[in-house]
């Protein structure tokens, strides 16, 4: 399975208002990545080729470039996955960063993007680790799904935190989602989640990974957060990916990837 806004600056009166509107805003409000300052945005890195997969490492058959979008698909005549298949990025292993890309999905799509993950050595191109999920029908988009380990860590609105094992609580997957996983906040309702993604249109997706705080963004709209605590299993650095999902035809873009290394 698996953004910033900017704002012009007005005026100083103006500013301390918003500000001070802001900090009465309730804990869906609070959500939205606002960018008060435009040197934020600088320090990123692209990471695409304009019309070529240099940098990257993945199966041709299903991964190309055309005019600078990055496009994974499965055709209608083409052999059936019979796994995930990622392409892998080939510019590090970052832990601390901030990634963000355009990206725009079929309605029978399913991808994402794989982060501190390892490679696996048993199967081709596949990827253990974090994934920003995106799905066609949006019902898992921006959710925190651990590919090959632990699985759904935050679905989409919740802020998590996955706890340290124990001997009587050890954790496990059940149902598709982490046992042990506690469920800190609620970050926006099925409305408020529903309408920060435009179907069908380009979508903006930030990842924030900052020590143990894993942190999905869709067009600005905080979508899950993980404090992941899980010693015994977390990661805190590793490969970066995007995936095309086993299943039926689909077709997903990326487009404008970067990222900014903090560590």
């Amino acid at each position: 399975m698996n953004k910033m806004i900017k704002y012009g600056y007005l005026t100083a009166t103006a500013s301390l208002l918003m500000l001070a509107c802001n900090a009465g805003n309730t804990k869906h409000d609070q959500g939205q990545h606002t960018v008060l300052d435009s040197s934020v945005q600088e320090g990123f890195v692209a990471m695409l080729d304009s019309n070529t997969l240099k940098g990257w490492e993945g199966d041709s058959s299903y991964w190309r470039m055309e005019s600078g979008i990055l496009i994974g698909e499965i055709k209608a005549d083409a052999e059936p996955l019979k796994n995930n298949t990622f392409l892998i990025w080939k510019g590090g292993e970052p832990g601390d960063f901030v990634l963000k890309s355009q990206f725009r999905i079929s309605a029978d799509g399913n991808s994402g993007i794989n982060y501190r993950s390892e490679r696996l050595t048993e199967l081709p191109y596949a990827l253990k680790g974090y994934q920003a999920d995106i799905d066609g029908q949006h019902h898992y988009t921006g959710q925190n799904y651990e590919e090959r380990n632990r699985t759904t860590l935050a679905y989409r609105g919740q802020q998590t935190e996955i706890p340290n094992p124990t001997v009587d609580e050890p954790g496990a997957s059940k149902g598709n989602a982490w046992s042990t996983l506690i469920v800190r906040d609620t970050l926006a309702t099925a409305k408020e989640l529903a309408d920060a993604v435009k179907v069908g249109d380009w979508n903006e997706i930030e990842i924030v990974a900052k020590g143990n705080k894993l942190s999905h963004y869709i067009n600005g709209k905080l979508i899950s957060e993980v404090v992941d605590n899980d010693e015994q299993h977390r990661k805190q650095r590793g490969l970066i990916g995007v995936q095309v999902h086993v299943g039926p035809p689909m077709k997903i873009e990326y487009k404008d990837m970067k990222i900014k290394i903090l560590d």
